[in-house]
């Protein structure tokens, strides 16, 4: 049996952070490296953190470790996107058909304090700061740190090294380096950047229980709330061409391109082009790699192993659900790590490829398929056969963001369901006309065809 007495995590970020909270809890000795200052007392990245959406993957992890009743706090519901077109009707379009059924706008900031103040405060839990890590030997179990303040060079020995690094991760590419894996780092050629609508008087300028979309087909913004009345706006624009982060060069281009094209945001947002001008411009990409482990002292998770754009605000709660996994195996196999590393990579793997291929499809949503009103209709018949047909379809929306069925099982019903989405729109225009006893018989010759489990 292969049980280590202490584990060593590098990233004190909201995964590493979470990870160490449950494996306190487990009984294990723990310590957290982290590169960067202790977020607590420093000011955080400006600009360069995308606001957060929690949904139920990330909640069940939290409830594990009993810090759910902590976070609520910090929570503000979103029950679904609000449009924002260039002329025309704002309008509300909800994520869900039931009460239960929302997403939740949080601060990471806020979040990754209160999961290192439980890190800290659990049995034998460790979280060491300014430790860059450099290198790693996993056949003699060190990795060597750099003191940021001091820049000295530390050798430290561990038993068992979690990366949860991020998508940069040391430790993934030690580990990839020493299996002779493959890891494959894909950019998008859209960017983004950070700027902010403040608050009046204390309040939220717009509807503050709702995520804000200006789509505008080849780019969109976006803005979720905070709990000070402002709210994080981010824009995604093509890196090149027009218009882009390339052609917004100034001020003058700036202030044009948002009274074109987002003038009821531009209204609401008199720091526009300081913000702009100071805020930097972030890379959306994909991290795709494997393996995730090395025998049984070796272990990549959350971004350092898969990596996603935000675009279905599934990173955060896909790294949480990684935690929650790994503590369940661990669990099931009696603390036997070399038998519950491998076993956690092969039911991962699979659900990270499919929420980062979820989450790409996600933005083309986002950014134009949510102005149309064939997907309108589509959202509207799924939700109807929810409610005729609960056992058999659930939207896959809703599968990603309200249940935790495994993300592969997602995009395969998902895809299923848009091939009877796209059937029963071709002889209806609206759902009046919709005949729902052809929806049941497809729904059902489909799933027996694909060998599929019920919805869950």
């Amino acid at each position: 049996m292969s049980r280590p007495t202490e584990i060593t995590i590098a990233g004190a970020g909201l995964v590493g952070s979470l990870l160490g909270v449950m494996l306190g809890q487990q009984g294990y000795k723990v310590c957290i490296i982290e590169r960067r200052g202790d977020s607590r007392k420093e000011n955080a990245d400006s600009g360069r953190s995308i606001n957060l959406a929690l949904s139920e993957r990330g909640m069940h992890a939290l409830r594990i470790a009993g810090l759910m009743d902590q976070v609520e706090p910090l929570l503000i519901p979103m029950k679904g996107r609000t449009l924002h077109p260039v002329d025309g009707q704002i309008e509300l379009l909800p994520y869900g058909q039931r009460d239960h059924e929302v997403i939740y706008s949080v601060s990471r900031q806020k979040l990754n304090s209160l999961l290192l103040t439980a890190a800290e405060d659990a049995s034998d839990v460790e979280v060491m700061f300014d430790q860059k890590v450099t290198d790693v030997d996993f056949d003699a179990k060190q990795l060597v740190t750099v003191d940021g303040p001091t820049g000295r060079n530390e050798t430290r020995s561990f038993e068992m090294l979690i990366g949860a690094d991020g998508a940069g991760s040391r430790v993934r590419r030690a580990l990839i380096a020493r299996t002779k894996g493959k890891s494959v780092s894909e950019f998008l050629d859209h960017d983004y950047k950070e700027l902010e609508i403040p608050a009046i008087a204390g309040r939220h300028a717009i509807e503050r229980e709702a995520l804000h979309i200006w789509p505008r087909g080849g780019y969109m913004l976006i803005a979720l709330p905070n709990l000070d009345g402002s709210f994080t706006a981010t824009l995604f624009l093509p890196k090149t061409g027009e218009p882009s982060f390339e052609s917004l060069d100034d001020a003058a281009s700036v202030q044009h391109f948002f009274q074109e094209q987002f003038p009821d945001a531009l209204a609401l947002m008199p720091d526009l082009t300081e913000d702009y001008r100071a805020h930097p411009t972030g890379r959306l990409g994909t991290v795709y790699c494997l393996p995730w482990h090395y025998r049984d002292c070796g272990l990549i998770l959350g971004d350092a192993s898969h990596a996603i754009v935000p675009f279905h605000g599934q990173g955060m709660n896909a790294g949480f659900e990684d935690c929650g996994e790994l503590v369940r195996l661990i669990e099931t196999n009696n603390h036997d790590w070399a038998v519950t590393l491998p076993q956690f990579e092969q039911i991962r793997k699979p659900s990270a490829d499919a929420i980062a291929r979820m989450a790409i499809e996600n933005y083309t949503t986002m950014r134009s398929s949510v102005s149309d009103e064939k997907f309108q209709l589509k959202k509207d018949i799924g939700f109807e056969l929810e409610r005729r047909f609960p056992d058999l379809f659930i939207p896959r929306y809703s599968m990603v963001m309200f249940h935790r069925i495994p993300y592969a099982e997602v995009l395969k019903q998902g895809e299923l369901q848009n091939e009877i989405l796209d059937r029963l729109t071709v002889v209806a225009d609206a759902i009046e006309e919709v005949d729902f006893e052809l929806a049941r018989r497809l729904i059902n010759e489909l799933r027996r065809g694909d060998g599929s489990s019920r919805a869950r």
